[in-house]
């Protein structure tokens, strides 16, 4: 059983007792399930089609062990062995779900971001809190929405773009850990805020090249 006192003033469990969906569980991801669970999220679905590969094992919590393992039940089978949380693995390409609770989008391309939007988050009022996490290099970007507030997704529209416009980073520069888990981070900020029914930022840049973080668009 894992004791969570130290932490108890800022959040804790009983806090945390929503479901939490995490699309796509790679690069930014995993390192996301990890700092949601530790943190004291007791219900984590995962939900990736994708399998472990050599190149994942740099910037993403597998092992060696879990090379050609779908990357649900590798990661379902590490947080495990870390936490108490009850996890659901579901190997998927997401197209039209019905969620619930808060959603993490944690998916590597803006056309799979637009897809996940259109069929399942937009004006559901089920989904509590809508958090995507985008990372190209050395920065990462997370969006936080009211998928029910038409204000908050205006806002968030604004952001989804073609993946022709986006800027594509050399394969040999397209993430490290370091940027991975300072994402997982944010996002496991903003879970928290929502939790204790603190002030939510909307838009927050990380740059690591620049050692700056900047947040704008406070939502609550």
């Amino acid at each position: 059983m894992i004791d969570y006192w130290r932490q108890l003033d800022f959040v804790g469990p009983s806090d945390l007792t929503f479901e939490v969906s995490i699309i796509g569980v790679g690069g930014l991801g995993s390192p996301i399930a990890l700092a949601l669970a530790k943190m004291g999220c007791s219900r984590l679905v995962l939900i990736d089609p994708d399998t472990v590969e050599p190149h994942n094992l740099p910037n993403q919590l597998y092992r060696r062990s879990d090379i050609d393992r779908p990357k649900v039940e590798a990661l379902a089978s590490i947080l495990g062995d870390y936490t108490d949380a009850s996890i659901e693995p579901i190997r998927e390409l997401v197209s039209d779900r019905q969620f619930s609770g808060i959603v993490v989008s944690a998916v590597d391309n803006m056309a799979a971001r637009q897809r996940i939007w259109d069929a399942c988050i937009r004006y559901r009022a089920s989904v509590l809190l809508y958090v995507d996490a985008r990372l190209g290099g050395e920065v990462g970007r997370v969006l936080t929405v009211h998928p029910a507030d038409p204000l908050s997704v205006a806002a968030y529209e604004t952001t989804l773009y073609s993946d022709d416009a986006a800027s594509n980073e050399p394969c040999t520069a397209q993430s490290t850990i370091y940027t991975t888990f300072g994402i997982a981070a944010l996002v496991a900020n903003q879970v928290k805020r929502y939790a204790k029914a603190e002030e939510l930022l909307g838009d927050q840049v990380l740059d690591f090249a620049t050692s700056t973080l900047l947040g704008s668009g406070g939502t609550s």
